[in-house]
């Protein structure tokens, strides 16, 4: 690829900045070796993932473009190596397309990471916080004058420079240089949060501090959009970071920019946005669940791109865009506002499900948590809703006090006789699986221990380093992933080695075939202890209930009855309050649907049946929405994005981050609740009609939950 440089002059303060236009670039194909080394690397990723998840499905494939330039934002970005290939990997099947994800700089760098980087066709982003070095000397910071950083024995002036980075020690956060006044005093862009007593006693006190330069990101931007025009597709988590929060972390503006800079620059091309919603249950255990829900395309109008390129909206433009995008990805996910609220809403789904059928789609499943968790909280602060989840929480102790999963309650029958013939075939058959996998189980034993081991080491590390991550589980997935992807192959070669040569075990007169042999053997007997230990575990857990059917039946039925009672309450409630929320709320039809079998009918049909719909209640709501946003754009929020408030006049695409900084991610609790009531208030029909329209395309799937 080749560039043509070109320097202009920008004024900052009294002085002329130089900066570099890397405006034009000569695309080049990716050569055909690149592609099939893309493919095969997928698919054995793809198989690999098969073997840590248990299902991996997808919902609504065919709004994906089949043509043009498409730009996949996704979130929430739950596990760092393993969301792009599930994502990269769906894309493929639905659409024959490869998706080049944008990955930080320092990533490229590392071996592993950065091969399987290399070998998606990944673009590469600088970041100033990968390039942070120790400053000389210690600052402190006049709480009447946040913004205002006083040094003490520093060298600002050689050490920093004007949109640069300066941060605190051990991660606590990092903020932009806006002026460099002397060596001894400078200003930032915003104040460091306080939201951590550490950082305000440091900042008091005095401490040493990290700095980095300015990272010119206008290259970045410009290979992008030469890649979009060139009708490839880009996938970038505008989060800017893993995490494993329940809700969603404020989106960064570099995808709003990515697709208005592309068709301001290229104004023959249509970039389409396509949000992608990465649902995961249990995302850091082994086999769980996965889901990718895909939303409909985002059209960036001829108006939008005319406002980006205005130097007086630019910035409104791409706000709107974002607000746009965070709508789409909210439409696709299952965001709550903690834990223990997600744990409600899950319970409250299977208690209420109940009704409907034994086994859901599993789309269907993401659908009802989405909807459960708006009706929640809309209806937060409603007695009946505080008194229900009190009852949620009582039912959830008492199936921990028994140690029994929900959908076990109900089917558990007290019958002695039958109970008691039912465990003993049942443990019978779980010893002889157990006997059956015990050898893979053995040999395979060493990966997980390292795994496992590595990977919770590797997640203290994360949780240490991160103001936005919980319990790190967003990295424990990944660790094993690659643990075992390097480790099993070592292993393996160990066991075939040791069978093939000390044992003396030949297949064949030839050693080398019969290490060839045994190898592939031993990954046979791994993976078929896979599949009879998922059999296996299945019939363990439903041992207990037979168990507690037989010695303490009294308690059991008194759980059932507890249950039974819960079920009538949370259904009684949800078909009292889901109108309100969704006019097209109608708990009849679709039960009897599930219940008579009726699983598919066309979707396209569905779309028109909606579509009258949607249209009318759009000229109904769109003065109601055109004032809200007007009110959003009156009044500029605290926790506005860094890459937003960076743009300026010209457009300038040279310090706009794409990913975030530590700075940006920290004081995450405030900042989510923040970005939540901004989301209520721009909250329109296109939510309604959107999931009006999905839980109908749930209806369709074919295949249930096991």
């Amino acid at each position: 690829m080749e560039k043509r440089l070109v320097t202009k002059g920008t004024e900052v303060g009294n002085s002329i900045q130089v900066e570099e236009d890397y405006n034009s670039y000569t695309y080049e194909e990716p050569p055909t070796y690149r592609k099939v080394v893309y493919d095969v690397f997928l698919w054995l990723l793809s198989n690999i993932f098969d073997c840590f998840f248990r299902e991996i499905r997808s919902r609504g494939r065919y709004k994906i473009p089949r043509q043009g330039p498409i730009i996949f934002v996704a979130a929430p970005h739950a596990n760092q190596f393993i969301d792009p290939v599930i994502l990269m990997g769906q894309v493929k099947r639905a659409v024959n397309k490869r998706v080049s994800f944008l990955v930080a700089e320092k990533s490229l760098k590392r071996k592993a990471i950065g091969t399987f980087a290399r070998c998606a066709m990944s673009i590469g982003v600088s970041r100033a916080q990968d390039n942070l070095k120790p400053g000389t000397g210690k600052i402190t910071i006049n709480m009447d004058e946040p913004r205002k950083v006083i040094g003490h024995g520093t060298k600002f002036t050689k050490e920093c420079s004007p949109q640069g980075l300066i941060g605190l020690p051990r991660s606590l956060g990092n903020v932009t240089i806006e002026s460099v006044e002397s060596d001894t005093e400078l200003t930032i862009r915003k104040e460091f949060r306080m939201n951590k007593s550490e950082v305000k006693s440091l900042l008091t006190k005095g401490t040493s501090f990290k700095f980095a330069p300015k990272v010119n990101q206008r290259e970045v931007y410009h290979r992008v959009f030469e890649h979009l025009y060139h009708d490839q597709c880009v996938g970038i988590f505008p989060e800017g970071g893993s995490h494993d929060r329940t809700d969603l972390l404020p989106l960064k503006a570099g995808v709003a920019i990515m697709a208005l800079g592309c068709m301001s620059k290229h104004p023959d091309i249509n970039v389409r946005i396509v949000p992608c919603g990465m649902n995961y249950f249990h995302p850091h255990k082994f086999r769980s669940r996965a889901v990718v829900e895909f939303g409909n395309p985002i059209e960036i109008s001829s108006e939008l791109v005319a406002k980006y390129n205005n130097s007086e909206t630019n910035r409104d433009a791409v706000k709107e865009l974002l607000d746009t995008i965070s709508e789409g990805l909210r439409a696709v996910t299952v965001t709550c506002p903690d834990y223990e609220t997600m744990m409600v809403v899950q319970a409250v789904r299977r208690l209420y499900a109940g009704h409907l059928s034994a086994k859901l789609p599993l789309a269907l499943v993401i659908e009802m948590n989405r909807r459960l968790v708006h009706g929640y909280t809309t209806f937060k602060d409603d007695p009946r809703i505080m008194q229900l989840k009190e009852d949620v929480l009582k039912y959830n102790a008492n199936l921990r006090h028994f140690n029994i999963p929900d959908h076990q309650v109900e089917t558990a029958k007290i019958n002695f006789t039958r109970n008691l013939g039912l465990l003993i075939f049942r443990s019978l058959r779980l010893l002889v699986s157990v006997i059956l996998a015990l050898p893979g189980i053995i040999m395979f034993s060493p990966v997980f221990i390292v795994a496992k081991t590595i990977s919770k080491k590797k997640a203290r590390e994360a949780l240490a380093a991160s103001t936005v991550k919980i319990k790190a589980n967003d990295v424990i997935a990944t660790w094993k992933i690659l643990i075992g992807m390097g480790f099993a192959p070592l292993l393996y070669t160990f066991w075939s080695a040791l069978i093939t040569c000390y044992f003396h075990v030949s297949i064949t007169e030839n050693k080398f075939v019969s290490f060839a042999a045994i190898y592939i053997l031993c990954s046979m007997l791994t993976y078929s202890a896979l599949i009879i230990g998922d059999n296996g575990m299945d019939v363990f857990k439903s041992l207990r209930p037979l168990y507690l059917s037989i010695t303490t039946p009294e308690s059991l039925k008194d759980l059932q009855k507890e249950r039974c009672v819960l079920a009538e309450k949370i259904t009684e409630t949800v078909n009292t309050l889901g109108p309100q929320i969704f006019p097209d709320f109608d708990a009849g039809s679709l039960f009897d649907k599930y219940k008579n079998g009726y699983s598919q009918f066309d979707e396209e049909e569905e779309d028109r049946k909606t579509s009258e719909l949607r249209r009318r209640r759009l000229l109904k709501k769109k003065k109601q929405g055109i004032e809200r946003k007007k009110e959003i754009s009156s009044t500029e929020s605290e926790e506005e994005s860094d890459a937003v408030s960076m743009i300026n006049s010209d457009n300038s695409l040279s310090n706009i981050p794409i990913f975030s900084t530590s700075g940006a991610r920290s004081g995450s609790v405030s900042s989510l609740t923040s970005l939540s009531s901004g989301f209520e208030i721009v909250e329109d029909m296109t939510r309604e009609d959107e999931l009006s329209r999905k839980i109908a395309h749930a209806v369709r799937e074919k295949r249930f939950l096991d």
